[in-house]
């Protein structure tokens, strides 16, 4: 998962505030080409977007905006809606077919994003039912100022004594907006949860460094988390007493907003049709597949189920699972998560770099714990710099076990997570993941298309990586690292299945744990947290699968083309080159295809 790069929260800050612009006429000349129209408008849209999306400047690496946080009142969103139809119109302007492909895709983009983020304040409306849009917000806006050296420490301490100054009317803003009676009770609990971490930052990373500060800065920044403290406090007793009890709400979105989200979220010619379609007959093959990898892993075992090569479906069932069960048993010490995933980071990256499939960045990364108001999302996820942040590190950061889990509950996930699968975690989320085609998306030139990335391209490619991992001969060709990585691939096809039954056709929690469980061979502590992910967004798990379908689909067409020209590295190379648009618009620009 590559939840905290700048294109995510950039999405979730559109969410909150729409898209904004300055108040500015658009004085173009009336000779002016299409480009230099298009080029004028996207400068000043990067130029004038930290004004109301400050948080997510930080995190774009635009640092002119640090200390100040998003106005999320009434008056505020309505500023920035009037603003975005404002950009919508001007953009519309534009003939389009008069564009260099480069900027025609960079204006599909933001005319999908400008709509979407238009869709969101005025339909679908999470800022009135969500309080993870502000907890995340709130966390994040301290975070983001914290985990990089972009800057002095004491200048980055007075940005956060800042924002903590303004902590307490965001958390008011959030009072204000919210109607208790529409929260769904899954995200109402998760706030409570995750409020807390806005301390716990505080508490880690500003306190010890305050001695950092000259007298003056560092009374005002003390006095600037006193506040803080007591707002924080204030606000989870409202989490708890007030919101919680009246939290009512159905977390499921319903058909029309769920597509609509749908279109605008993944911007594919693949609908939620074709998507289950899809799905449904992957995890037939995929399922196959792993079956026939099954049957050799229990060769020669006395106590291992049948394996006919005409198998039922219970006897299909019964060796996948046994099998899993031997790769399952090889687990990690509880607290010894972190420190395999360094250890196969570095043999991820070493096996990269020797069989040269990919060109490998050499931009810093770091494993670090998964920050507290982070965590109860996913496992594991890649924190990007933003494409401004030049050299700054990138973090793959690990959610550790929680302390209250029994024994049980433990031994269910560190089967999940068994050392092949932290290695397959590994290749997903870094090498050659999330981390690399980041890295290679931080270099295209423009930093509107880095603003406005592709979560199916993002997500999709760290899929494919590990297939192509396993087609390199990552692992020596052990059979187990081969039914692990089919393992999770089958993962995110009954994540793109889910996403849409749960939301569209009331899946419940029985059916959609059978069909992670059974169908998945998830485990039981995977299985329970997918379910309140799923239950927390929507259209977001459904990336996975179409982002691989479309990556697949690419590179056969590729390889279709050129024949026994085709070379593995230049085609990766290539792909990787062009950023993080939606799949669609990378495949145009390489088979010189339509753009719209």
């Amino acid at each position: 998962m590559h939840r905290p790069q700048v294109f995510v929260h950039w999405r979730c800050a559109l969410l909150l505030v729409a898209l904004c612009f300055a108040q500015q006429p658009a004085a173009l000349a009336a000779s002016a080409s299409a480009d230099a129209r298009f080029d004028t408008l996207s400068k000043r849209f990067v130029e004038e977007f930290g004004r109301y999306s400050p948080v997510s400047a930080t995190q774009l690496g635009d640092h002119r905006f640090d200390s100040e946080l998003e106005d999320l009142s009434a008056s505020g969103r309505a500023r920035t809606l009037a603003w975005t139809r404002g950009v919508l119109d001007e953009l519309q302007a534009i003939d389009r077919s008069g564009l260099v492909r480069a900027n025609q895709v960079d204006a599909a983009m933001l005319d999908n994003q400008l709509r979407y983020s238009i869709w969101s304040e005025e339909k679908y409306r999470d800022w009135s039912w969500d309080p993870l849009v502000y907890t995340q917000l709130a966390g994040q806006s301290l975070y983001g100022l914290l985990a990089r050296e972009f800057a002095p420490l004491p200048e980055r301490l007075r940005s956060v004594t800042s924002r903590l100054e303004q902590l307490p009317g965001l958390l008011q803003q959030m009072r204000a907006n919210i109607v208790p009676a529409r929260v769904p009770a899954i995200h109402a609990e998760t706030a409570v949860k995750q409020n807390p971490g806005v301390l716990s930052l505080v508490d880690e990373l500003v306190v010890p460094n305050l001695a950092q500060l000259p007298a003056a800065d560092r009374e005002r920044l003390e006095q600037a988390i006193a506040n803080a403290r007591v707002a924080v406090k204030t606000h989870q007793e409202w989490l708890e007493k007030q919101l919680l009890p009246q939290a009512k709400g159905d977390f499921r979105i319903g058909r029309e907003l769920y597509d609509e989200k749908l279109h605008f979220a993944l911007m594919s010619p693949l609908d939620r049709a074709e998507i289950r379609r899809r799905a449904a007959s992957e995890a037939i093959v995929t399922r196959a597949k792993m079956y026939e990898v099954s049957r050799k892993v229990l060769a020669g075992r006395a106590d291992a189920p049948r394996r006919p090569a005409e198998p039922t479906a219970a006897e299909q069932q019964a060796a996948i699972r046994a099998a899993l069960d031997i790769a399952g048993a090889e687990r990690t010490p509880r607290d010894g998560v972190v420190d395999f995933a360094r250890q196969k980071l570095r043999e991820t990256t070493e096996f990269v770099r020797a069989k040269g499939f990919v060109t490998v960045p050499d931009e810093p990364l770091e494993i670090i714990l998964m920050p507290e108001f982070q965590r109860g999302v996913a496992v594991a996820y890649c924190d990007s710099p933003g494409p401004l942040d030049k050299g700054q590190r990138t973090f793959y950061a690990v959610s550790p076990i929680p302390a209250d889990w029994t024994e049980a509950q433990v031994g269910s996930f560190l089967s999940e997570y068994n050392t092949r699968s932290i290695a397959n975690l590994t290749i997903h989320e870094a090498m050659p993941g999330h981390y690399l085609q980041i890295a290679h998306s931080n270099r295209y030139p423009s930093t509107l298309r880095a603003m406005l990335g592709s979560g199916p391209f993002v997500e999709g490619w760290a899929v494919y990586t590990e297939r192509v991992m396993q087609e390199q001969g990552f692992g020596g060709g052990d059979p187990l690292m081969q039914l692990v990585q089919l393992k999770w691939y089958l993962r995110s096809i009954t994540n793109a299945i889910m996403d849409s039954a749960i939301h569209v056709d009331g899946m419940t929690r029985d059916a959609a744990m059978q069909l992670m469980v059974e169908t998945g061979f998830q485990e039981e502590r995977e299985a329970a947290g997918k379910w309140v992910r799923a239950q927390l967004s929507s259209a977001q798990l459904s990336t996975y699968f179409v982002g691989y379908q479309e990556h697949s689909d690419m590179r056969a067409e590729a390889e279709r083309r050129q024949g026994a020209k085709f070379d593995l590295k230049a085609y990766h190379d290539q792909a990787l080159s062009f950023g993080s648009p939606p799949v669609r618009l990378v495949r145009a620009l390489m088979f010189n295809e339509p753009i719209h």
